[in-house]
């Protein structure tokens, strides 16, 4: 008997290929094919990244692709030593697929590759069906709308080569999961209300049970059935609204729990108590003097509840945020690009994954990781960048396991230059 064992990792990678062909071949004879141009660098509501990206199409065909790639090198120096020295880093491609099915429905999906291929990755594939402006449906795999960053993430959006600590490592980057929900805008003068809310599954216990020895919700993202079942047999709800003028920008509250852990058996026994997770995240983003200036931020608040008789490194608590000032300085024509622009910016961002005090002597726990990055970038145009960056950050020292302990923090600081395009 012959079995056949499905991998859909291979299957990916052949669809892949398949769009990266039919691409290639517009280039050659670009009279069936028209390019969607848009400037990513403009910013628009967060909830609309998904499809405010560049896409190819091809004549009269309701299907439209597209895709971006992000590749950088980087050296980098921690206590006066260099462990990996100067190193070249191809960090993912992603590939978009959207299409028109019928009148107000459309299907949307990326796929990404992350480390030369090792990781292939569904990142969304879901189907809308629109009603009205204010009541449309969502399903399938979906990002999950908790902050900003999540649904925005594109490389080429961004003057920093490296994602933000907080949007990567207190909400785990690219949070997406099976599920279903609604979202719609409401326009009124020079103002848009917004919202989306959604029902999918969610976190496992990685979050408390992992190698990092430390709450991580990026660890209890990483349940390769996630997108089959829920850990914890009941869904995870996010939901998040925003709030966009016209003139002063956008203000977004977004709000995630889940019961992570496997509480019952399949025949129903109750084995331990239920332990939630919990995030409540502000973002904001606003551009100024005709968008010369953009200012981007989030924070975030982690909640969770323990198992009983966790240790201290693990904490109940986190927060995290960032803040992104970019402004230009020069735009005019540039070695043959009508609307070049040299841009300069800075972050600022942290993370405490360790809120709370020792229970035996009630002094602080030091569990933490603050940064600072100047940036340099170059548009030639909207949906390509070139930047530099150099990322100084001090981390609470984990020397010995003793990271806790309050130790002199440990100094890094890593020179980039990175390029990101759409295609």
């Amino acid at each position: 008997m012959k079995i056949f064992i499905f991998n859909y990792k291979k299957i990916v990678a052949v669809f892949f290929s398949a769009c990266f062909a039919i691409y290639c071949h517009a280039q050659k004879d670009s009279s069936l094919f028209k390019r969607i141009e848009i400037d990513t660098s403009k910013q628009k509501l967060n909830m609309d990244g998904v499809y405010n990206k560049p896409f190819l199409t091809m004549g009269k065909m309701p299907v439209a692709m597209g895709g971006y790639m992000e590749a950088n090198t980087q050296y980098s120096v921690t206590q006066g030593i260099s462990a990996d020295g100067f190193a070249f880093q191809f960090q993912r491609v992603s590939m978009f697929l959207e299409s028109s099915i019928a009148k107000n429905i459309k299907f949307n999906s990326e796929i990404e590759y992350e480390n030369g291929g090792e990781d292939i990755e569904v990142e969304y594939a879901f189907m809308d069906m629109e009603f009205n402006p204010l009541f449309n449906f969502r399903g399938g795999i979906v990002l999950n709308p908790i902050g900003s960053f999540n649904e925005n993430h594109d490389g080429p959006r961004w003057d920093f080569i490296d994602r933000p600590i907080s949007s990567t490592t207190i909400i785990p980057s690219t949070l997406s999961n099976a599920g279903f929900g609604f979202y719609g805008k409401y326009y009124y003068d020079n103002w848009i209300f917004a919202y989306e809310t959604y029902l999918t599954n969610g976190f496992d216990d990685g979050i408390v049970s992992n190698a990092d020895g430390q709450t991580s919700l990026a660890d209890g993202n990483q349940n390769p059935d996630k997108f089959d079942k829920s850990n914890s047999g009941l869904p995870m709800f996010t939901g998040k609204i925003a709030i966009r003028q016209r003139k002063y920008g956008e203000f977004g509250i977004s709000y995630l729990t889940d019961v992570y852990n496997e509480w019952k058996t399949d025949d129903g026994l109750i084995i331990a108590p239920k332990l939630s997770a919990s995030v409540f995240a502000l973002d904001y983003s606003t551009s100024l003097l005709n968008d010369r200036l953009s200012i981007t931020t989030e924070a975030a608040k982690v909640w969770v509840q323990l198992p009983p008789n966790t240790v201290n490194t693990y904490g109940s608590q986190q927060d995290g945020a960032f803040i992104d000032i970019v402004g230009t300085v020069i735009k005019h024509k540039m070695f043959g690009w009508n609307n070049a622009k040299w841009e300069v910016g800075v972050r600022l961002e942290y993370a405490n994954y360790n809120i709370g005090s020792f229970s035996e002597t009630g002094g602080p726990i030091y569990d933490y990781i603050w940064a600072i990055v100047p940036a340099i970038a170059f548009r030639p145009v909207g949906s390509t960048v070139l930047r530099f960056n150099y990322v100084y950050s001090e981390q609470s020292d984990e020397a010995g396991g003793n990271f806790i302990l309050g130790n002199t923090p440990v100094k890094t600081g890593t020179m980039e230059f990175g390029i990101s395009t759409y295609f």
